[in-house]
């Protein structure tokens, strides 16, 4: 009697387990797989201005709903292009990373279009202490004196801001973007428009430049009046020495011309007799 129980206890089981396992794939087999789509991704490491190669980027499955807007979805075409941005392994690539169809590497591949590229030296100050990294902005402070014909405007010194949020792209022969190790070299190479290139080369050549680290977010302009000595220690300005009027031109001397008394003229005198009264007349 027992042992009926228990066989049909055990049935019981193993009839409700298949009973659970039919139910249980029915339930998978009417759920929507999840999408999932082929995207190119980086296989290694890899910096600003480098040529990609065929065993540095790979096709991975990525799910649809997260594939990064503009991601690129084939492989081919995609050797020998240059990378206009760093990019990190299994990042996914897309075309905004990469320099146009047919770029040279190097620095040249990283420059916007319609920009320039120049070069300024710097020191471990004017380099904001090795801060001023590939991908960063600062401002150009220029140090000069203000011309003038007077001796108060030749001994006035100034500092202004002549060129704001300029995009450093290399430092020394560097163009790696790493924002977190400061770098103290000799020369820094600077993104800027055309006119902006010709302000800074007239900058150094009249003053001292230093280089000012900026939020990489800050688009607000520091329009500025520049510092001078007077303003950085709250002196009234001087009134500048007005030059002496030039001389008036002295007159033409007075030529006095002797006056010559008339001699006078020759007269004739005849005498004339009346009578008894006797005269002379004169013509």
């Amino acid at each position: 009697m027992k042992n009926k129980r228990a066989l049909l206890m055990l049935g019981l089981a193993v009839l409700l387990g298949l009973g659970a396992v039919l139910l249980a794939s029915r339930w998978l087999l009417h759920q929507t797989p999840s999408a999932a789509g082929r995207i190119v991704v980086a296989v290694v490491d890899a910096s600003p201005g480098q040529r990609l190669a065929p065993d540095m980027v790979k096709l991975v499955e990525w799910p649809v709903e997260s594939v990064p807007p503009g991601a690129l979805r084939e492989l081919r075409n995609l050797d020998g292009r240059v990378l206009r941005h760093a990019v990190q392994r299994g990042e996914p690539l897309s075309e905004s990373k990469l320099a146009p169809a047919g770029a040279s590497g190097g620095l040249s591949a990283l420059i916007a279009e319609g920009k320039r590229a120049i070069t300024v030296r710097v020191n471990d100050v004017v380099g904001v202490a090795g801060f001023a990294l590939p991908g960063n902005f600062v401002d150009v402070l220029v140090y000069t004196q203000l011309d003038g014909n007077d001796r108060h405007a030749r001994q006035q010194a100034i500092s202004k801001i002549v060129l704001e949020r300029i995009l450093v792209l290399a430092v020394a022969q560097e163009v790696g973007r790493d924002d977190t190790k400061p770098r103290v070299v000799n020369a820094v190479t600077l993104e800027v428009s055309p006119v902006q290139a010709e302000q800074l080369d007239l900058a150094r050549s009249v003053g001292t430049l230093s280089l000012v680290l900026r939020n990489q977010v800050d688009p607000e302009p520091g329009v500025t009046a520049g510092a001078t000595k007077g303003s950085l220690l709250g002196l009234p300005e001087e009134p500048a020495v007005a030059a002496p009027p030039p001389a008036a031109p002295a007159p033409p001397p007075r030529v006095r011309v002797a006056q010559v008394a008339a001699a006078p003229a020759m007269r004739h005198c005849v005498a004339v007799i009346d009578g008894v009264q006797r005269g002379q007349e004169c013509y």
